[in-house]
């Protein structure tokens, strides 16, 4: 393929491409090769991003009836788990339309609010319409008025789909062939976003009144101890806060509660939305100006500047007597910086924790909105 290339901070890296596209490579090559007769080597796709992409065919076999063709995905400079797995197309040919199955390793749909409608294959629809307009544009060129079965299967997809988020939300027996632009892009946060909507959409399929967001498997952790009927409710959506925020918005929620450890959370307490450490730190600089507010002495705010965990912090507030009045500036920062995300559109409660698994604390509108989830 021709090479594409981004740079995340200073390092340059290669882009790969999606299961979208390799599907559409080897169905692609599939059809060309039922048509002429002819093993393909190499597959000349357009991605719906504009991007032309020369794939290989590692394998091209020709019968009778079908010709089956095999791409190896390549993910580039992504850690992604699906890079260098085998994605194939079995092509038969047909009276007329695109017939587009799931074969073996593609995943089954078990629940609504997904792409594609419950009981079908998980191939998205950006994928679908690639690979339908690949193969017409084969039948076109060959002058075939026909129509085409196309039957997307993974060897290794059941085995890959545990590494996946696809048993979480609700896809069974495999992968996932996805992809909007058709390009991957290493190290890109829109993936992640992504899956955070498509959990989220998920719940709204399921009449959830409330979206209930965690920051990381210690939030989850924390719900199945504490509020273990709310475990099946819980969307992660990682250090994506204001992000999940607006997508809980945009899909309707009115009713928004975030669970999460105080490391991560505290920084809500400056405004900011993403909690990861390179987009943004904050953590001492909150809880020194919330020291100030409590009137804590100079020597506990210079200790707490010293701190490398938000734990050690909290040790020396509690120790010096002013962790009740910290947390209290602290659960209204939080609160206030929350209303500002949702501009009135909803409310939004935090539930904050601490490795010790206590509460900390709880924002204004917390069990208001904890009292609609519990009651479903």
């Amino acid at each position: 393929m021709e090479e594409n290339y981004i740079y995340s901070g200073t390092k340059k890296l290669r882009c790969g491409y999606t299961t979208g596209s390799c599907a559409q490579a080897a169905s692609q090559a599939a059809a060309e090769a039922l048509l002429t007769g002819r093993k393909i080597k190499e597959a000349d796709i357009v991605t719906p991003k504009g991007a032309r992409l020369h794939i290989e065919i590692v394998n091209c076999e020709i019968s009778e009836d079908q010709a089956v063709c095999t791409v190896i995905k390549d993910s580039g400079d992504d850690p992604d788990v699906t890079n260098g797995i085998r994605i194939c197309a079995a092509v038969s040919l047909i009276e007329k339309g695109v017939e587009i199955v799931g074969g073996q390793g593609v995943g089954t749909v078990t629940k609504a609010g997904l792409d594609q409608p419950v009981g079908a294959a998980a191939i998205n629809s950006v994928p679908r319409r690639m690979i339908t307009q690949a193969v017409n544009e084969v039948a076109e060129l060959h002058e075939y008025s026909g129509g085409f079965r196309i039957i997307i299967f993974v060897p290794d997809g059941e085995e890959i789909a545990g590494k996946t988020f696809n048993p979480r939300m609700g896809i069974i027996g495999g992968i996932s062939i996805i992809g909007t632009t058709g390009i991957v892009e290493p190290m890109s946060s829109s993936a992640l976003i992504e899956t955070i909507r498509t959990e989220a959409n998920i719940r709204k399929a399921e009449g959830r009144k409330v979206l209930i967001l965690t920051v990381g498997n210690y939030s989850e952790r924390f719900i199945a101890e504490d509020m273990p009927q709310l475990s099946e409710q819980c969307v992660m959506c990682s250090n994506f806060i204001g992000d999940a925020i607006d997508i809980g918005i945009t899909l309707g929620f009115r009713d928004i509660l975030i669970y999460g450890h105080i490391g991560k959370m505290v920084k809500l307490g400056s405004g900011i939305m993403n909690t990861h450490s390179s987009f943004a730190d904050g953590r001492m600089e909150t809880l020194m100006s919330c020291g100030v507010l409590a009137g804590a002495d100079s020597d506990v705010l210079c200790s707490l500047n010293e701190c490398v965990t938000t734990d050690a912090a909290l040790d020396i507030l509690y120790e010096n007597g002013c962790a009740q009045e910290v947390l209290h500036i602290l659960t209204q920062r939080i609160h206030n910086y929350l209303q500002i995300r949702t501009k009135g559109e909803a409310k939004v409660g935090a539930v904050v924790f601490s490795y010790k698994n206590d509460l900390l604390l709880k924002t204004e509108y917390a069990d208001e909105i904890l009292g609609k989830a519990m009651e479903g």
